[in-house]
């Protein structure tokens, strides 16, 4: 009885440790796109780059939800660096589907972001990448003073959502280097390189910048300042992200980044 009772908890503890994996396989892989600038009137122009920072600030506050695993956006924009789609101001549904598969996401999210006089209006929906169909379409009404309260909406929105995992279907977040080309006499593109498996997803975002209000004029500048970073700037994307924090004082996002700037020593 006494072996018996040892083999038992053996057999248990074991089981303990083989859960985790098996829960992470069953949670859906996401790739957060950036959102296009719907904005109107004599300024909309001025937030043309403002959907790369919703873009990371929505990927780090889904990153929060325990149920999905997050793309990173330095791995979405390697894969766009590499497709040649980095400079695409607007995600149309072939783009979405096309890097959502590269990157081996199970789902794609990206939409718009309208600042009007009045409020705001953050709209996003998902891609399911086995179909490719359109769906879940979500429209957030707000303040542009308060651009995080609209992520903040739209990630739980989205959490509230329960996207999940098709059976047999696993998923692999793809690193860079799985640019796409098409052979002579096919018409499908062909993936030149197999990707590796990555272990590694985005990381939540700190609870204090979740409550924290950033209006529509930090928030474009913290988009600028990733945009910098794109471009290998790193001097100028400090610049801008000092700049967030004047208007913002404490952002969380904003001293990671200038504290990764210092330790590579710029």
């Amino acid at each position: 009885m006494r072996t018996l009772s040892q083999m038992t908890r053996v057999l248990a503890a074991a089981a303990s440790f083989a859960l985790p994996a098996v829960t992470a396989a069953q949670k859906p892989i996401i790739a957060v796109l950036h959102f296009d600038n719907n904005s109107i009137g004599a300024t909309s122009k001025d937030y043309d780059g403002i959907g790369k920072g919703i873009q990371e600030l929505l990927i780090s506050d889904l990153a929060g939800n325990a149920n999905y695993r997050l793309v990173d956006r330095e791995r979405i924009q390697a894969v766009l660096e590499e497709q040649n789609l980095a400079k695409t101001k607007a995600i149309d549904p072939a783009t979405a589907v096309k890097v959502g598969k590269i990157l081996g996401a199970h789902y794609v999210i990206y939409g718009g972001f309208m600042n009007m006089p009045g409020g705001a209006v953050l709209t996003a929906h998902t891609t399911d990448m086995e179909t490719s169909q359109i769906q879940n379409p979500i429209k957030i009404n707000g303040n542009a003073s308060d651009v995080m309260g609209l992520i903040g909406q739209l990630s739980s929105r989205v959490g509230a959502l329960k996207l999940a995992v098709k059976p047999g279907d696993s998923g692999v977040v793809k690193q860079a280097g799985t640019k796409e080309t098409t052979p002579p006499g096919t018409k499908e593109p062909a993936q030149v390189k197999q990707a590796e498996k990555v272990e590694t997803f985005a990381k939540p975002i700190a609870p204090a910048a979740k409550t924290m209000k950033l209006d529509v004029a930090a928030a474009n500048l913290y988009a600028s300042a990733l945009d910098e970073l794109d471009n290998k700037r790193p001097a100028k994307a400090a610049a801008l992200f000092q700049q967030v924090l004047a208007k913002a004082p404490g952002f969380p996002p904003a001293e990671e980044h200038l504290k990764k700037l210092g330790k590579s020593g710029h």
